[in-house]
């Protein structure tokens, strides 16, 4: 039986991409997609060095770091000044490392002058030269104060100038200027989100969607007098709501490298129903009131202007997760009592754990989905397997490439992102 499994489900998912795929995605394929250099974009959590203990040099030890174009480091914090500041100088600059947690080998001295995970990173340059390190700003918790840092000219200046000054030229805070330079190539903006809801207690105007496309502009300006090789990308919502409550898609994607589009948290255990966490189609039989899935995304993008090649695909290396679950098709659809306990919160959990829990997955392949019900808990995530149909997704597309959120979230081996490389490259 098994080896009739394989033909089989490359003809369901070139059945299930047929209808994606665009005379014109596949001419652009044809004439770009195996000469130009997909992007695989990976975020480094800082905190992961904490109770998670995954450090840089595990990037490097899993295979991960040779199949990545971009690492993202997430994150740093916009002050209620309105200036970039670090969320934890501490894990940034200052941690020692010994020779195990060190890429290279040898550990930090105590005259050493940047340390802790920048200096890893730079570390981690040096050993791949391919890759670019971006820092990445703000985040679900970290982005009360962009509205009001961006809502003059000179607020918008300061701004821009000072995280430039702190990420890209290395003027650390309370170290020599310059020591932490050449760790950075760029910024990621994850403002999340402009004119609409994001965590409890940001800042939200309506007049933030013109001033994020002014805020791009003038940090593009600053950015080019600094490095014009520089790179500026941005986190994207799912939602099409939030993108036009936020974001004047064609000019704001004039002034990105590339964006990375969200393609998780689709559903999840804030809400009683189950559903997927980042299916790649959109079930015509989800009862969800708003119903989301990547492809839908893509074509919300698409039609507003931004360009194919610089539209990145956001993967998750985590699941959603409900527990108390009855009724649906195998749990899917079916009703919960609330979220299921992940290993650190409720509602969510790592690949690496998911991937060993007991009970029954299923598979969607026209959905490009697959989730896991052992009767009781329904689990959504992504296996090697999905990620493939979404990275063949992007190639038939002819978009710009891949992103994961995030690499401590994949297992030892680096299984979800060598799936991604497997085809992006």
């Amino acid at each position: 039986m098994k080896r009739f499994l394989r033909p089989m489900v490359a003809a369901v998912i070139a059945t299930g991409l047929a209808a994606a795929v665009t005379p014109a995605a596949a001419h652009a394929e044809a004439q770009t997609g195996h000469g130009e250099r997909f992007k695989r974009v990976g975020y480094f959590i800082q905190w992961g060095v904490y109770g998670r203990q995954f450090f840089v040099k595990d990037v490097d030890t899993s295979g991960a770091a040779a199949k990545l174009t971009h690492l993202n480091y997430a994150f740093g914090n916009v002050s209620e000044e309105g200036a970039c500041v670090s969320a934890d100088p501490w894990a940034d600059w200052q941690m020692p490392l010994d020779d195990a947690h060190s890429v290279d080998g040898v550990g930090d001295t105590a005259d050493q002058v940047l340390k802790g995970n920048l200096n890893q990173i730079k570390e981690l340059k040096a050993k791949h030269p391919g890759l670019k390190a971006l820092i990445s700003l703000g985040g679900w918790s970290g982005s009360k104060y962009f509205s009001d840092a961006v809502l003059t000219p000179e607020g918008r200046s300061k701004l821009a100038a000072s995280c430039i000054d702190l990420w890209l030229k290395g003027d650390l805070t309370g170290m020599p200027a310059g020591s932490g330079a050449g760790v950075f190539d760029g910024i990621d903006l994850d403002w999340e989100w402009p004119g609409s809801e994001g965590n409890e207690g940001n800042v939200i105007r309506p007049e933030d969607r013109r001033n994020f496309t002014l805020f791009l502009a003038e940090l593009r300006r600053q950015m080019n007098e600094y490095d014009p090789k520089s790179e500026i990308t941005a986190y994207l919502p799912a939602s099409a709501a939030k993108i036009d409550a936020g974001f004047d898609v064609r000019e704001v994607f004039r002034n990105l490298t590339f964006g990375n589009i969200q393609g998780y948290d689709l559903q999840g255990p804030w809400e009683k129903v189950t559903g997927h966490n980042g299916n790649l189609f959109t079930d015509r039989r989800d009862p969800h009131e708003f119903t989301y899935s990547v492809d839908q995304t893509v074509r919300d993008y698409l039609s507003r202007g931004a360009p194919a090649r610089k539209i990145v695909v956001g993967v998750p290396a985590y699941g959603q997760g409900w527990t108390g679950v009855k009724g649906g098709r195998n749990g899917l659809y079916g009703t919960s009592t609330g979220p299921a306990q992940g290993k650190w919160a409720a509602g969510t959990d790592d690949y690496k754990e998911l991937v060993n829990k007991p009970g029954r997955r299923y598979r969607d392949l026209r959905t490009g989905a697959m989730w896991l019900y052992d009767g009781n808990e329904f689990w959504s995530y992504d296996d090697p397997a999905v990620v493939t149909q979404k990275a063949l997704y992007v190639r038939l597309k002819g978009l710009g490439g891949s992103m994961m959120w995030s690499l401590d979230q994949d297992d030892a081996k680096g299984s979800l992102t060598s799936a991604l490389y497997r085809v992006l490259r």
